[in-house]
């Protein structure tokens, strides 16, 4: 059985022993069950499940539970000394294991005092001048267009923006509201006037799929956590479906059912490369270099901070202020003595 990453996962039982003959649920499956019944993301369970896979294999596919803080204190510095790997990475890594250890295994680590912790860089984000954002969506069309015109009108973030339901979308107030978003918050933006006449567009072509879908006998969505339990109907209703399907169904891996997903996102982030390459644009961009500009322009336009970090869905004003360092006045908004 292979993961996520093209690894051959470690044959390794739950319980790191067989009893009475029948091995007891192998220890990816038994990992899985658990990120899915505490509903993490398909992304997280990829990703958690590669840093076991790798910890599994660099102390010699032995069993998690024969080996303990020890090994995961080698491990994680190693990442930090030997692969010079970045602090969020190194976190990364650090969440999955403690997962494995207390949500799967049952087993509580003491804390790991010898870690030696990557380094964390103060970095300042990328940003795009107005021109550049224009010259950019000038080499784009059709729906990397819309994606693209929408992350920078709105500041959403990128998953925000594909996994956008329909009932979401609210024409009559031109604003957007943004459901379950990072840290489990919802939070509205705005619209802009420009977008609506082209997603109008975008909903309708998503209600012809849907129609297709349901003649099919198809046509359900993937619904968070137990909504779709709760709501029998509602993973059919067309409120609820994605305004950015993709254009092909798939199997869901969770349940094994049929599915219309949303648009791939690799497929956006492709586009947007080629894009910037045609404008001449050699900073590097990606889907939340959209969102930084956002923020960026919208406190250049005169915009309260806090009405900003709303917008964004920021936690902390400290997060949205670093947006006041990257304003086009010059480091740190000082004049030049050589402009005056």
């Amino acid at each position: 059985m292979r993961g996520g990453f093209g690894i051959r996962e470690p044959d390794v039982p739950a319980g790191g022993s067989v009893s009475g003959g029948t091995r007891s649920p192998r220890l990816f499956d038994e990992v899985r069950r658990v990120l899915r019944t505490k509903h993490y993301s398909l992304r997280t369970e990829h990703v958690y499940l590669g840093w076991i896979r790798r910890f599994i294999e660099v102390n010699g596919r032995r069993h998690p539970r024969s080996m303990g803080a020890e090994e995961v204190e080698t491990f994680l510095t190693s990442l930090a000394v030997e692969g010079q790997v970045a602090a969020s990475t190194q976190n990364q890594a650090l969440s999955a294991l403690l997962f494995l250890y207390k949500e799967v295994l049952r087993i509580e680590l003491p804390w790991m005092e010898g870690v030696t912790r990557a380094k964390r860089p103060r970095r300042l984000p990328t940003v795009l001048s107005r021109s550049e954002v224009q010259d950019l969506l000038v080499q784009l069309d059709g729906r990397p267009w819309l994606l693209c015109s929408l992350l920078y009108g709105t500041g959403l973030r990128l998953m925000e923006c594909l996994r956008l339901r329909v009932k979401d979308v609210d024409f009559q107030r031109n604003e957007i509201t943004v459901r379950n978003g990072k840290g489990g918050k919802d939070r509205r933006t705005v619209l802009p006037k420009a977008l609506v006449e082209p997603l109008l567009r975008e909903v309708e072509r998503a209600r012809a799929l849907h129609a297709a879908d349901l003649q099919e006998g198809l046509g359900a969505v993937h619904l968070p956590h137990a909504l779709a339990r709760k709501y029998p109907n509602a993973e059919r209703e067309f409120g609820w479906q994605y305004v950015f399907p993709s254009p092909r169904r798939s199997v869901d891996p969770r349940d094994n059912v049929e599915r219309r997903h949303h648009f791939d996102d690799g497929t956006l982030s492709r586009a947007l490369k080629s894009a910037c390459t045609r404008a001449g644009i050699v900073k590097p961009v990606s889907a939340h270099t959209l969102r930084h500009s956002f923020a960026t322009h919208m406190i250049e336009a005169g915009y309260d901070i806090r009405t900003v970090q709303e917008l964004l869905g920021h936690k902390d004003v400290a997060t949205t202020q670093i947006y006041t360092h990257v304003l086009n006045r010059g480091a740190g908004g000082v004049v030049s003595p050589l402009d005056r």
